[in-house]
């Protein structure tokens, strides 16, 4: 089966109680605290939804297939609209649970969100790494794992959030042949980066990348390697404010139209060159953005951290 890098279909939680998230924000820095007021909490929720519901319109005008799942109001659960760090799935039928460092988004894991996956697609296996949890050992989904899925290539970010020994199971458990490209990232601060997805996205013919957050020149050197000639990619390369507006945080995901697609939030789009956008184009890539500013201001997110890709195979007589 050729992989694809892409996927039509995408998995979306509407937000039932979007706020500040206290626990996360001791490791991210992209956390505004000015929205940790709680007087603000229902303002915060309001604008959320706004945001939310205007982003799936405009994926679905845009021919994407999007599954909406309703956060539950109990128990709360501040980063519920970021569900691509709990779980993954890929196109040999597997579904993978990912173990979470804050225990207030360990409560995102659904039940009946898999199972209402399982009884629409096809589905060979589901593996449960949230085990780790109980060895202090997290790996946040695609948060954690940007992957080459065509060349079977994992790029991450160490970080508190990022384990490399479930990295290292991840590539046995799914059958990868290359070793993970595994560095170091900073913010202009000099405090470690997160989430890997903040650095980096990669779609089927371009890698958006700040290399300039990667200190250490030979792990610079090895991940340009990287993407380059194994991931044969085209490196746009961004720099450490473009990647404070979230221009790391895009993805590739294609149309019922076999369009490509690259989304990402007004303030990364707005923090563009013309000629970074024209380089992207250039791949008969279509630039498509959405404003998401309270969610990423509260939230430390984007778009990418908004999006779960389903790249299960349909079932028969499911569209």
């Amino acid at each position: 089966m050729v992989s694809l890098q892409s996927t039509c279909r995408i998995i979306m939680v509407r937000p039932a109680c979007f706020c500040f998230n206290i626990e996360t924000s001791i490791s991210n820095p992209f956390q505004n605290k000015q929205y940790a007021d709680l007087s603000l909490s229902n303002q915060i929720q309001e604008k959320a939804l706004l945001e939310f519901d205007h982003m799936v319109e405009q994926l679905r005008s845009h021919g994407v297939h999007v599954d909406v799942f309703n956060d539950t109001s109990s128990p709360v659960k501040p980063d519920a609209i970021f569900p691509n760090n709990w779980f993954s799935t890929h196109s040999d039928g597997t579904i993978i649970l990912y173990p979470m460092l804050a225990n207030n988004r360990r409560l995102e894991r659904r039940k009946d969100l898999i199972e209402t996956l399982i009884h629409s697609y096809q589905t060979t296996a589901i593996i449960d790494l949230s085990v780790y949890e109980q060895r202090n050992q997290y790996l946040e989904g695609t948060g954690s794992l940007v992957l080459d899925r065509i060349n079977q290539i994992i790029y991450a970010v160490r970080s508190p959030r990022t384990n490399e020994i479930i990295i290292e199971n991840f590539i046995k458990l799914m059958n990868y042949k290359k070793p993970a490209i595994i560095f170091d990232s900073v913010d202009s601060n000099k405090k470690a980066i997160y989430h890997t997805n903040v650095v980096m996205g990669i779609g089927t013919y371009v890698a958006i990348i700040c290399l300039e957050s990667i200190h250490d020149k030979e792990q610079r050197n090895r991940v340009v390697k990287s993407l380059e000639e194994d991931s044969k990619r085209k490196i746009i390369d961004i720099t450490n404010e473009q990647m404070n507006q979230f221009a790391g945080n895009m993805l590739e995901i294609r149309n019922k139209q076999g369009e490509y697609l690259l989304v990402m939030s007004k303030s990364a789009y707005d923090s563009l060159t013309n000629q970074q956008r024209n380089m992207i184009e250039e791949t008969n890539t279509k630039l498509v953005y959405f404003d998401i500013s309270t969610i990423e201001q509260c939230g430390g997110g984007s778009v990418r951290c908004m999006i779960a890709e389903n790249f299960l195979p349909q079932n028969i007589g499911y569209s």
